[in-house]
């Protein structure tokens, strides 16, 4: 099978690289192949030819997220930057406080005594206990901006004035949510929060941690003042580039994008409605445009994944960023629903409507088919 006959309907996990991304990548790549270009932190013409690069891409990644440009620093991935966060923010404390569906990065960042924080079952932050979480020891809450496996938004812009009260510090995983729906740093009151690149259509190994302006964080990578000192490394400049292509192209038409999704989505969930032993998880309303979690009952999904993927469709079930093995999933634990059978749909630019018939006319005949040899 042709990889153009296949159905990519996993972009939550990664979205392909975007013709904008791929086009600024290149116009470095080429400034590099002719000597161009140097150590941006040298000062003869070559270096300065990087910097501008640098520099000029952080002023369009910070108007697409609503943050200044200086508080904008470029890693690696959200990975990184939630690493950065969780070992920077110590010297305020050791305690952290989180919600009980934060991607594993948080979770196994923030320390066997962090405190976690319960939410309902359309997972959804429950703000009450958050309240009673956060006292004088805390160092930092972590709240994602949209959950990664079910797609409800969290109630960021509340928990940040809830901390900023508390004189806590909030960051926002936001992974999922920058290129789905619009979100402003500086409104949100956030403190920190992190990025990837390849979630909208960026290259791979590209990130951004925002910091506000008067927050000061001990730094996860040392030994040069790279990123006014936030970040040692040389910058990775093609990806650099690459990344502010694609958060451009992301949200300048951000609301028909999100149309378009919830439109092309629109059959599956009519699908599920019409089906026994099938329903929609995560909040019905506050949910990221682009991603639905459906439960199916009595049905691993592995096999439901191999049946998926010999007809050209690629999906994601369980734990994310994980491979997909028997694991349970702990976002779905702790929303109190099953936490072993689920699938999850999610589209991105490429999609088409092509794509939702291929995977319409596939998985209703995958699980008839696994349920009778059950």
């Amino acid at each position: 099978m042709t990889r153009s006959n296949r159905a990519y309907l996993d972009h939550a996990s990664t979205s392909p690289l975007r013709p904008e991304a791929a086009v600024a990548m290149r116009e470095v790549l080429d400034a590099c192949t002719a000597g161009a270009l140097g150590d941006p932190s040298r000062s003869y013409a070559e270096a300065l030819e990087s910097r501008a690069f640098i520099e000029d891409a952080r002023g369009r990644v910070a108007a697409a997220i609503g943050a200044r440009p200086s508080e904008v620093v470029f890693c690696s991935g959200a990975t990184e930057a939630v690493a950065t966060v969780c070992r920077g923010v110590r010297r305020r404390g050791t305690r952290q406080v989180l919600s009980a569906v934060e991607h594993a990065s948080v979770r196994a960042g923030s320390g066997f005594g962090a405190a976690t924080v319960p939410v309902d079952r359309t997972a959804r932050l429950d703000l009450d206990a958050l309240a009673a979480a956060i006292d004088g020891e805390a160092a930092v809450v972590h709240l994602q901006w949209a959950n990664h496996e079910v797609g409800t938004l969290q109630p960021v812009a509340q928990a940040a004035s809830m901390c900023r009260e508390r004189g806590v510090w909030i960051h926002s995983d936001a992974a999922q949510a920058v290129g789905q729906v619009a979100v402003d740093f500086a409104a949100s009151g956030l403190d920190l929060m992190s990025i990837s690149g390849h979630k909208f259509g960026g290259p791979t190994g590209t990130g951004v941690l925002v910091v506000r302006r008067g927050v000061r964080l001990d730094e996860l990578l040392v030994g040069g003042d790279q990123e006014r000192a936030r970040r040692a490394g040389m910058e990775h400049v093609i990806g650099i580039a690459g990344f502010a292509a694609a958060i451009e192209a992301a949200t300048a038409t951000l609301d028909g994008e999100a149309r378009r999704r919830v439109a092309l989505l629109a059959p599956v969930e009519a699908w599920v409605d019409a089906t026994e032993g099938v329903s929609l998880l995560g909040h019905p309303y506050e949910r990221l445009p682009h991603l639905r979690c459906l439960a199916i009952e009595g049905i691993e999904p592995q096999p439901v994944l191999i049946e998926l993927d010999r007809a050209g469709i690629a999906v994601h079930s369980g734990n994310s960023c994980t491979s997909e093995s028997l694991e349970p999933s702990p976002v779905l634990a702790a929303m109190g629903v099953d936490a072993h059978r689920s699938l999850r749909i999610s589209a991105g630019w490429s999609t088409t409507e092509r794509d939702i018939e291929a995977l319409l006319a596939a998985l209703p005949a995958a699980i008839d088919r696994l349920r009778r040899l059950r």
